[in-house]
This record gives structure tokens, C-alpha cells and sequence, in this order.
């Protein structure tokens, strides 16, 4: 164990990322080249241009830019351009096993077949074994829609089934409660999805969603979902269940000022299997290991918690136990090694 973190450290530690959406990975360079291929005036004609739209300061202002930046994505390649760019920037960043988020409903609107989305990241994520990525997708449904459209992309996703590990549930939280979802996520856990639910940082009525997600719902996950240090009890509970919590510190930053590190840092030394992923890469100014670096930075993290981090990604991921006893392995021998 390295006496202090360092981002060579961080980059070389086999992790796992399980809160990234690939519709936030679309960097500004990407969307330019997509637009231009696939004729689409989206306002902006250079990178400079695409950065300087990048301004919000909570969720909703967010999400005014995030939605028209997909019309960008048209054919089944573009999609598959995305992610497969994404997975080589994971891999560089020591990813080895990524669950990964992406918004349908966003597409079917804009009159894109499910097909085309699926199966562009799907080919994606098989392509990726040849650099040693371990990849799956979660299929969320827009909680700023109606639980009858998360019903209906249920039923069309069935075709699907075998290429889509879990049903996830994201956008703007506020008058939106995980309750809404209840039919479709029981639905979902019928069909044998793992589920999720995002519980953003600082909503309205945080605490009642993460309850409502946690024993109504009854996620297996819980995304963000650092607000839970204000319930003890609720803490307690997690912990007991050995349910995983995935932050992401640059994005908290850019949502609400606030990296978070207080609220990890809480859980970790409470044994939470809280973890550390990047949300939208291209939005928020960093990847996965920018995220660990700028928590390590900020709050100075030592090694240990580091490796903690890490290890939770993958003893809360949904994967056998016996592909979590490598992984945890990979990390023990990489942390016994290093120098």
C-alpha cells in the first residue's frame, strides 16, 4: 500500500464503474463530427461553442442542455461510436466492470426505433471484452414522464431482454417520486431485471424518495443517494443489507457546490458500500478517475479509503460471486505490487 494516493495510483486501481450515463459521455468533439454526419443544426459550429452551452447550476438546468444534445444521435453507429468511446476511456481509467445507464424514451420521441439504441450499445459493450472490459447496460426510465411510458418501454424492450441487466430510474426528481414507478418497476422485477433508482443529491422530499425506493421499491441499488446521513436509521438499514450507494463527486459539485466528500467519507466509516463514478463524463468536467482524484484531493482521502472505494464498486455490482472474489483478488495483488 502506497504511503499517499496518487493519480497514477488511482488510474491503475481496478475499479468498477456502475453510475455513468452514455447519452453524458457525448463529448463536445463527438457531437460536433455526429451533427455535422448526420445534418443536424444543433447551434454551435466549434468545441468552444459546445462549452460554453455547458451552464447549470442545479437539475433542471441541467437537463435543458443534456436532452437537446442527443439529436445528435441517429444511426445504430452513432450510438455505437458513443459508448465504445466511452468504454476505451474507461479502460484507461482502470475500469474493468461497468454497468451502464442510457435513456430510451429520450430517443423514441425523437422517432428513433428502440433497435437502433440498443443494439448500437449493445455491440458496444461485446466489443469492449477485447480490451478487457466487462460491460452491461441499465435501461432507466424518465421519471419526468408517465409510468405509463416507462409500462409501454418495458413491454417493447422484451425483445431486448437478454441484452439489458437492469431498469434504472433518472431525470428531474422533484414531483416525481419513485411511488409514481411502482407498477413498472414490479413489473420489471417480474421479468428478472435488477433495479435501481437515482435519489439525486439536495432534491425536495430526499429522504421520503430514498425511503419510498428503498421499502416500497425495493432497489438493489440506490444512485446518489447521499442524503440517506440524515436518517440514521436509514443508514443502519443499508448498511445491514449491504445495499450500495453510488455517488459521483463532480457532478454533486456542479448540482449543488458541494463535491460531497463529507457525506462519503460519513458512510464509509460506517461500512456503507458507498462508491465512487463519474454520471456524465462530458458534462461535469471528469471521469471516473478524475472523480476519485478530486475527492482524494479535496478531502485528503488515504489509500485505504481509496482501495475501500474501489472494492465497493464491485462487492455492490451485479455480478456473480465469483467474478467479484477475481476482481477483489486483482485488487489485492495490484495494491501488494505496486510501487
Amino acid at each position: 500500500m502506497p504511503k499517499k494516493v496518487s493519480r497514477e495510483f488511482i488510474d491503475e486501481l481496478p475499479k468498477a464503474e456502475l453510475h455513468v450515463h452514455l447519452e453524458g459521455t457525448l463529448e463536445p468533439e463527438l457531437k460536433l463530427k455526429l451533427a455535422k454526419k448526420n445534418h443536424i443544426d444543433i447551434g454551435q459550429t466549434t468545441i468552444e461553442d459546445v462549452e460554453e452551452s455547458y451552464h447549470y447550476d442545479d437539475l433542471a438546468s441541467f437537463l435543458a442542455v443534456y436532452y437537446p444534445g442527443m439529436a445528435v444521435l441517429q444511426t445504430e453507429e452513432d450510438f455505437y461510436e458513443l459508448a465504445i468511446t466511452y468504454l476505451h476511456h474507461a479502460a484507461a481509467d482502470g475500469v474493468r466492470h461497468v454497468e451502464m445507464f442510457f435513456d430510451p424514451q429520450a430517443h423514441l420521441v425523437r422517432g428513433i426505433p428502440l433497435h437502433t439504441v440498443v443494439d448500437g450499445f449493445y455491440q458496444a459493450c461485446v466489443d469492449a471484452r477485447a480490451f478487457d472490459i466487462d460491460a452491461h447496460l441499465i435501461m432507466c426510465f424518465l421519471r419526468d414522464m408517465s409510468a405509463l411510458s416507462a409500462s409501454d418501454l418495458l413491454q417493447q424492450a422484451q425483445p431486448f431482454r437478454n441484452k439489458i441487466l437492469g431498469i434504472g430510474l433518472d431525470s428531474d426528481e422533484h414531483h416525481n417520486p419513485p411511488l409514481k414507478f411502482a407498477q413498472p418497476f414490479s413489473a420489471a422485477i417480474a421479468q428478472g431485471y435488477r433495479i435501481t433508482m437515482h435519489a439525486d443529491v439536495d432534491q425536495v422530499d430526499s429522504i421520503e424518495h430514498i425511503k419510498q425506493a428503498l421499502e416500497i421499491i425495493n432497489v438493489e441499488r440506490l444512485d446518489h443517494g447521499t442524503n440517506i446521513v440524515e436518517d440514521q436509521d436509514l443508514v443502519d438499514w443499508v448498511n445491514n443489507i449491504h445495499l450500495g450507494l453510488t455517488s459521483c463527486p463532480l457532478s454533486n459539485d456542479f448540482i449543488s457546490g458541494d463535491l460531497k466528500g463529507k457525506e462519503i467519507i460519513e458512510l464509509l466509516n460506517e461500512g456503507v458500500k458507498v462508491s465512487v463514478n463519474s454520471d456524465d463524463p462530458a458534462y461535469f468536467g471528469g471521469y471516473i478517475a478524475d472523480n476519485y482524484e478530486a475527492l482524494a484531493a479535496e478531502y485528503k482521502l488515504k489509500p485505504e479509503q481509496i482501495v475501500q472505494l474501489a472494492r465497493n464498486s464491485f462487492e455492490t455490482s451485479w455480478i456473480s460471486d465469483k467474478q467479484k472474489a477475481i476482481y477483489l483478488q486483482q485488487i489485492d495483488d495490484f495494491v501488494e505490487d505496486f510501487e
